[in-house]
C-alpha cells in the first residue's frame, strides 16, 4: 500500500525490516519503494565514492570491533574472557619463559646485593598500585587514598636511599588489599600468596593473580553490561554499522552481491515456472517479493562455502551460522541412513519400537567432528553401514527371525556409503526437505509459539531440527531488525533501478 504524503518520514525506511518478519508480500509494492526514506539516525545512508585514508580505515576497523564484541556479549550468554597463556612447548611460550626467568633472576640478584638495589622492585610496586586502583569503583575514596599512601613510590625511594624499605610489609599489604578486592574464586590464590616466603617468587605470583583478577573484573563488567546491550542492541549495531559505512562506502559490496544473486535465483525460478506452464501470460511482469528474495538469501547461508567471505551484515554471526550448517549436514546424513534402512529392511524392523532412534544413536558418535578437514566421511559411512547391519541382524535374531542375506547387507552398506556422492537421490531428497522446513520457518510470524510441520523422512531428527531451526530463525530475525533499512535500500536499487532514490540513499541522517 503506498504511503500518503502526510505519513511520518521514517515509515518507509523501517518498512522492510518490519515486513520481512511477516508473510505478507503486499506491502512490497512498487509504490512503497518510491516513497521518501527516513532521515532519522536509525536509517542507513550511503556516501559518494571517496579515497579512504588510513585513519578512516582504522576508525572503521574499531567500529567493527566494537560492533562484533557488543553483539557477541548480547547474544552469547556463555561469552566471557578467559585467561590463556602460550602452550609451554611452543616457540612463543619458550621465549616468554626465558625472558621472564631472566627478569626475575635479575630482580633477585639486585635484592641480594649489599645494600639491596630497589629500583626495579619500586617500578613493580608502582605498576601494582595502578592495577589495584583500576579495580576500584567510583566513590571508593578511603581505600584509594590508602593504596596511594602505602604504595607512594616517592616515599619508597626515599626509604630505599636509607636502606629502610620494608619490602615484605609492602607485599603483605598488597596481598591483603587483593583479598578485599578479588572475587571469591580467588580466595585460594590469596591463601597461597600468604604462604609464599621468597619475596621474588611472591612478587611473581602477585602479578599472576592480578592478571586473573583483571579477567574476573572484565567478565564482571560483561555480565553487568549484557542486559543493557540486549535492550539496546538493535539501535547500537545499526548506528555502528552506519559509522562503518560512512568511513568505508564499500562496506556493503558483498551484501549487495549476495542479494543480487538471490534476485537472479528468484528470476530464474519464475522463468522456469513460466516455461513449464504453457498457458501462463508471458507478457505480464511478475513482481518479485523482497521478503522472498531476502529469505532465499538467508537460506543460502546454510549451504555457504565459509572459505569465502560472508556478507558484511552477517559477519557478527558467521561462526554461529557455520556451526548450524555443520549441524544440519550431520542431521541430513542421519536422516538419510534411517530412510535408506527403512526402505530396504523396513518390513523386518517395523515392529521394533524406536528403531530409528537406535540408528541415530549409532550414527551420531561416528559423525562427531565431521566438519574437521581430517575427518574421513566415507570411512565413517562405511562404519555406520556395518553397525546398522549388525543392529538389524541382532534385532532379527532376538525375535527368532532369519538374518539379512549377504546381498541385502551389501546393498544396504553400499547405499549408505553412497550418501556422500554428489547428486545422490536420497541425499538430495532429504536436503530439499530440510530446506523446505527452514523456508517455512522463516515465513512464520512467530516461530517461538509454533513450528512448521516436519516434512516426511525427518521425524527421526525432529527435536534436533526444531532446536537448530529456532537458533537459525533467531539469528535471521535479529539480523532483519538491525539491517532491514540497509537491505531495503539495496533491494530498491536492484529491483527498481529507474526509481528516484529516497533520502536514505542521498542524505546522511541527522542526529
Amino acid at each position: 500500500m503506498p504511503l500518503n504524503d502526510d505519513q511520518s518520514s521514517d515509515s518507509d525506511s523501517s518498512r522492510l525490516s518490519e515486513s520481512t518478519a511477516s508473510s505478507s508480500d503486499s506491502e512490497y509494492s512498487r509504490q512503497s519503494f518510491n516513497s521518501d526514506s527516513s532521515s532519522k539516525p536509525s536509517s542507513p545512508a550511503s556516501s559518494p565514492p571517496k579515497v579512504i585514508t588510513f585513519d578512516e580505515l582504522m576508525a572503521a576497523a574499531k567500529n567493527l570491533t566494537d560492533l562484533t564484541l557488543a553483539h557477541e556479549i548480547a547474544v552469547n550468554a556463555n561469552f566471557c574472557i578467559k585467561h590463556e597463556d602460550f602452550p609451554q612447548n611452543s616457540f612463543a611460550g619458550t621465549v616468554k619463559q626465558i625472558v621472564h626467568k631472566a627478569f626475575w633472576d635479575h630482580l633477585e640478584s639486585e635484592l641480594n646485593e649489599d645494600p639491596p638495589e630497589y629500583e626495579h622492585a619500586i617500578k613493580l610496586f608502582e605498576e601494582i598500585k595502578e592495577i589495584l586502583l583500576s579495580f576500584l569503583t567510583p566513590g571508593a575514596n578511603r581505600i584509594q587514598n590508602q593504596i596511594c599512601e602505602v604504595l607512594d613510590t616517592d616515599l619508597i625511594r626515599q626509604q630505599a636511599e636509607h636502606n629502610a624499605v620494608d619490602i615484605h610489609g609492602l607485599a603483605n599489604y598488597i596481598i591483603n588489599t587483593m583479598g578485599k578486592l578479588c572475587a571469591p574464586i580467588r580466595d585460594n590464590d590469596i591463601k597461597q600468596l600468604k604462604a609464599t616466603d621468597n619475596i621474588v617468587e611472591l612478587l611473581r605470583q602477585i602479578f599472576h593473580v592480578l592478571d586473573l583478577m583483571k579477567v574476573d573484573m572484565a567478565n564482571y563488567t560483561i555480565q553487568n553490561l549484557r542486559p543493557y546491550l540486549q535492550r539496546n542492541l538493535v539501535d547500537y549495531e545499526r548506528t555502528k554499522f552506519q559509522e562503518i559505512l560512512e568511513e568505508t562506502p564499500s562496506a556493503l559490496d558483498l551484501t549487495t552481491e549476495w542479494i543480487k544473486e538471490s534476485i537472479e535465483d528468484e528470476l530464474s525460478s519464475i522463468s522456469d515456472e513460466s516455461s513449464s506452464s504453457p498457458g501462463a501470460d508471458s507478457s505480464s511482469k511478475r513482481i518479485i517479493s523482497p521478503t522472498l528474495v531476502l529469505n532465499n538469501g538467508y537460506l543460502k547461508l546454510l549451504q555457504w562455502d565459509y572459505r569465502k567471505t560472508i556478507p558484511e551484515t552477517l559477519l557478527t554471526d558467521e561462526v554461529r551460522l557455520q556451526e548450524l550448517r555443520e549441524k544440519l549436514n550431520q542431521l541430513k546424513i542421519i536422516a538419510c541412513v534411517c530412510l535408506i534402512t527403512n526402505n530396504m529392511v523396513g518390513a523386518a524392523i517395523v515392529d521394533v519400537p524406536d528403531f530409528a532412534d537406535q540408528l541415530k544413536r549409532i550414527s551420531v558418535p561416528l559423525l562427531e567432528g565431521m566438519n574437521k578437514k581430517t575427518f574421513d566421511l566415507k570411512e565413517a559411512l562405511n562404519a555406520i553401514g556395518v553397525q546398522v547391519c549388525s543392529k538389524v541382524n541382532r534385532s532379527l535374531t532376538e525375535r527368532g527371525l532369519p538374518m539379512l542375506t549377504e546381498e541385502t547387507q551389501s546393498n544396504l552398506m553400499g547405499q549408505i556409503a553412497h550418501i556422500v556422492e554428489e547428486n545422490n537421490p536420497v541425499s538430495s531428497l532429504i536436503d530439499k526437505r530440510i530446506q523446505f522446513f527452514m523456508r517455512s520457518l522463516l515465513a512464520l510470524p512467530n516461530f517461538q509459539k509454533c513450528m512448521p510441520t516436519m516434512p516426511g523422512g525427518l521425524s527421526v531428527i525432529q527435536t534436533e531440527m526444531e532446536f537448530v531451526g529456532s537458533q537459525y530463525a533467531s539469528i535471521v530475525n535479529f539480523n532483519k531488525q538491525v539491517y532491514g533499512p540497509f537491505y531495503a535500500n539495496i533491494l530498491r536499487k536492484l529491483l527498481f533501478p529507474d526509481t528516484p532514490m529516497g533520502k536514505a540513499e542521498t542524505e546522511t541522517p541527522t542526529s
